[in-house]
């Protein structure tokens, strides 16, 4: 506090210390004796008869938790004489500061722009908003970060782990040339790889599915293979593979029967009839999304029901390149949001329909066909990362892409060398599957062959 000599003895002016409040996620105006605010507060003032003790307002305020307000109380020795603010002589302040923190009940939800449940950070983290910390946000373990990958140092999520691959990949099925053999394959399709490391293959002009488990040097049949048909034991040319948890039976997308049939020990059942379906996807709520790739659209069918029609939940408005419809579209991803992501193969683009949504958006091609960082050609399995980054494979290309959403062009992962054999090549590459290392697996459809590219840690 500076002081100014005068002419006048024992002159002193009123100081006026100003309350100091905690930094807050909130925007808190504070003021000496008052604070603005969206919350109602109280204020309690105490006057004092002169000469006497000056105490300055102490405000008390309901706040989020976690957040402190600071007050401070100011003694200072008044004059008898008369006050003149242009001659002050020093005075000693004594400064009191008293911590109160106020409690008040959580918000409900992980969207409201403060710290508050158990989470790690604003909005993320914890038990109540696990899995949405992005980089450089604070974390106490790597179920906190959507990158799943906390710095237990620093206490901040990191980037991905999946960043870079090998490039050059070694075949972990099929790799004994076409045929109809437990150790080859003929054309395989869509793929997906369980917690085990186990393929399952969608084995296309075999007619059947197989899996096959980590480090084996054969496949066994888990469905189909008894020669093209549509009995219920049979198969015609099935293009995409998944497991239902809650029923623990696969369920197959049986593209030449025009059905989407369950598998479960040897029983089968129809769920879908009548339908071009290509490829299958399944919410964490249990709900099927098939892609009917001849009607240029997805639908949604509920746990139970699926005989009946389900809803459209993209396309549906006839084959065309506008954001409202779709051009052949096949394979599928369904995020936590239940945002549908869709190979939309025909029109070399990857679009993204929100839940609810009556057009989609473009975020992975879109350019037109071709073999620039901003096309695709032929657009096959998609998946998404937990940072939200798009996989595409971009079979007429004989590449898997990555791209970011809302970036003008993406870029090449594996593959790209033109089509052939060799271990840093693709020959039309389909199917796509990550395991829970971040190896990355294709289904190399003109080779005959399961590739597995490394992740480089």
């Amino acid at each position: 506090m500076s002081t100014t000599s005068s002419s006048l003895p024992k002159a002193t002016t009123t100081t006026i210390i100003t309350t100091t409040a905690s930094t807050s996620p909130l925007p808190l105006s504070t003021a000496s004796t008052r604070t603005t605010t969206p919350l109602p507060i109280t204020t309690t003032t105490t006057t004092a008869r002169l000469p006497t003790t000056a105490t300055t307002t102490t405000t008390t305020q309901s706040t989020p938790p976690s957040i402190t307000t600071t007050s401070t109380t100011t003694t200072t020795p008044l004059p008898t004489t008369k006050i003149t603010e242009t001659n002050t002589t020093a005075t000693q302040t004594t400064v009191k500061t008293t911590t109160i923190t106020t409690t008040m009940r959580a918000a409900s939800t992980c969207k409201d722009g403060v710290k508050n449940h158990d989470e790690t950070d604003v909005d993320c983290g914890g038990a109540v908003c696990p899995k949405q910390c992005l980089p450089q946000q604070g974390c106490t373990s790597s179920s906190d970060c959507a990158s799943n990958n906390c710095d237990k140092t620093t206490k901040k999520c990191l980037k991905s782990k999946w960043d870079k691959w090998k490039q050059n990949a070694s075949t972990v099925a099929g790799e004994n040339g076409e045929g109809q053999q437990l150790n080859q394959l003929n054309h395989p399709f869509g793929i997906f790889i369980d917690k085990k490391k186990n393929i399952f293959i969608a084995d296309y002009d075999n007619h059947r599915i197989v899996e096959w488990k980590y480090n084996a040097k054969e496949g066994q049949i888990i469905a189909g293979g008894n020669k093209q048909g549509n009995l219920m034991n049979q198969l015609n040319s099935p293009t995409n593979v998944i497991f239902d948890q809650q029923s623990h039976s696969i369920i197959i997308a049986d593209h030449g029967n025009r059905r989407v049939i369950q598998w479960m020990n040897q029983n089968q059942q129809i769920l879908i009839d009548n339908i071009d379906c290509v490829a299958l996807a399944m919410d964490k709520y249990g709900f099927l999304y098939v892609s009917d790739y001849k009607n240029n659209e997805v639908r949604r069918c509920k746990m139970g029901e699926y005989n009946s029609e389900g809803i459209v939940v993209a396309g549906g408005n006839g084959e065309g390149y506008q954001l409202n419809q779709l051009n052949s579209p096949t394979f599928i991803f369904v995020d936590e949001d239940q945002s549908v992501y869709i190979s939309d193969k025909d029109n070399h683009r990857v679009m993204k329909w929100r839940k609810g949504a009556k057009e989609g958006t473009v975020v992975a091609g879109g350019n037109g066909q071709g073999r620039n960082l901003n096309q695709l050609s032929i657009s096959q399995e998609i998946i998404i990362d937990d940072l939200s980054r798009i996989y595409v494979a971009d079979g007429g290309n004989h590449r898997i892409m990555r791209w970011c959403e809302g970036k003008e062009e993406g870029e090449i992962v594996v593959g790209g060398n033109g089509h052939g054999s060799q271990s840093n090549q693709l020959n039309v590459p389909i199917g796509l599957s990550f395991d829970d290392e971040g190896n990355l697996y294709v289904a190399d459809y003109n080779n005959h062959r399961i590739q597995k590219f490394e992740i480089i840690l």
